[in-house]
């Protein structure tokens, strides 16, 4: 039992503070190994342009990806590995679909200026509401 009467017990303090050991060890570690903390945000970089690029495919196409951008990725790395560039994976490792900068998820659209032949005049700020007749 780890807890009674919603108190710890003791055995249920010393699980806490066993964990909270591994939790300052955690810490530390980031606050002084730059490598280490590269990695942990390498890794949340990585997660959140996973969410955000699923928050722009629900929204923007209702939970489908069209395009078949992870297939061009493995077709370009395989034209190069053929044409003799050392696809290593390393390399591959770092490749991504989930740069989508570019990526237009609401279609296309065109806007067009109308021609200002047919438009009224602009209403002189010195004329007051009545006098526009509108």
């Amino acid at each position: 039992m780890l807890s009674r009467d919603g108190r710890p017990t003791g055995l249920g303090d010393a699980f806490a503070h066993y964990g909270r050991i591994f939790k300052t060890l955690h810490l530390l570690q980031f606050i002084s190994d730059d490598g280490y903390r590269r990695m942990i945000g390498k890794q949340l970089n990585i997660t959140e342009a996973r969410h955000r690029l699923a928050r722009r495919i629900l929204f923007g196409r209702r939970g489908e990806l069209r395009q078949k951008h992870s297939l061009y990725l493995d077709r370009a790395a395989k034209y190069l590995a053929a044409d003799g560039f050392p696809v290593t994976d390393d390399l591959l490792a770092r490749l991504s679909p989930l740069q989508f900068d570019r990526i237009n998820f609401l279609g296309r659209y065109a806007f067009f200026r109308p021609a200002e032949a047919g438009l009224r005049p602009l209403r002189e700020p010195s004329v007051g509401d009545d006098e526009s007749g509108l």
